[in-house]
């Protein structure tokens, strides 16, 4: 199967759109609607259902995709095998959470890249269970997520701990049980964030059932609940480094509902990966207590 149309097909798959598509392959709209068509043609199927201007792939599509996706990835450690004499070069695609992102990566990113600027960094954010997820269907190459993960597929490497605490505007009182915050509305990550859960099973603990309402940005969530709109949980960590203490009031969790762990995994079929596996030597540089531990290839 010609690997540069599944690579057109993923990129229209991707993007839900020719036009979008055409912009990330750096080629004229009309020749990715063309070649779509085509490959169309030969696999006598359809691939996505066209509604204007916008694609929706077919159940067909998104089967064709799972396998595009892995062909791609294989074809890209087979250049890297045959072409990079085990240099890091090539793609890597990464994804976090975001609060890990903004918390931990940017020193690990900054020295990597500086080290290795012929890989190509792709750095994309979301919530663990949707990490996990792009993680075993080879969309990504890594992920920090929040664990344990329980998956036999995957290598899973402990990374940190984290410290969550509910997050008040500064005039809140102080909160010791759920039922101090019963009223308020919960301002968290979408569904599939380990953060939110864990919240959630705080207030399910107290019998407290709050509104929630999802947000895309943690200044985005930070800001509202400065502002009253609501309540939140967040690493102690990423509040004290963004300079926010001034701004809202952060209140303790239990140990069991706020230690959590940050680990990075990776799928354990994947071939040998000399990008990957620089930049996970990057985090004991940047995270001695991480020095002395065993770093699986």
């Amino acid at each position: 199967m010609d690997l540069h149309m599944l690579k057109i097909f993923k990129a229209v798959a991707d993007a839900g759109g020719v036009a979008r598509a055409a912009e990330k392959l750096h080629c004229v709209q009309s020749n990715v609607s063309a070649r779509l068509t085509q490959f169309e043609k030969t696999l006598d199927i359809k691939l996505f259902h066209r509604a204007g201007n916008r694609l929706a792939i077919t159940e067909d599509g998104v089967r064709l995709l799972g396998y595009a996706e892995r062909l791609l990835q294989l074809a890209e450690e087979a250049r890297q095998a045959v072409t990079g004499r085990g240099a890091p070069r090539g793609k890597l695609r990464i994804g976090s959470m975001e609060t890990a992102a903004a918390l931990r990566l940017p020193a690990v990113l900054a020295d990597f890249h500086a080290q290795y600027p012929q890989v190509e960094l792709q750095l994309g954010t979301g919530p663990t269970n949707s990490l996990i997820e792009q993680v075993l269907g080879h969309s990504i190459d890594v992920g920090l997520v929040a664990g344990p993960v329980y998956s036999e597929e995957l290598n899973q490497l402990d990374l940190f701990e984290e410290e969550l605490v509910l997050v008040t505007d500064l005039m809140h009182p102080p909160v010791d049980v759920a039922a101090d915050v019963q009223n308020r509305t919960v301002l968290s990550f979408r569904a599939g964030c380990a953060y939110r859960g864990r919240l959630e099973r705080w207030f399910a603990e107290g019998d407290v059932t709050p509104k929630i309402i999802e947000f895309g940005a943690f200044e985005t969530i930070i800001a509202c609940v400065g502002a009253g709109m609501g309540v939140t949980a967040m690493p102690a960590a990423l509040l004290i480094k963004r300079n926010l203490m001034s701004t809202v009031r952060m209140h303790p969790l239990p140990p069991r509902i706020a230690r959590v762990k940050t680990v990075l995994i990776w799928r354990k079929d994947s071939r040998r990966n000399p990008a990957r596996e620089a930049f996970i030597d990057c985090f004991p540089r940047h995270h001695p207590s991480l020095a002395a531990a065993c770093l699986p290839c």
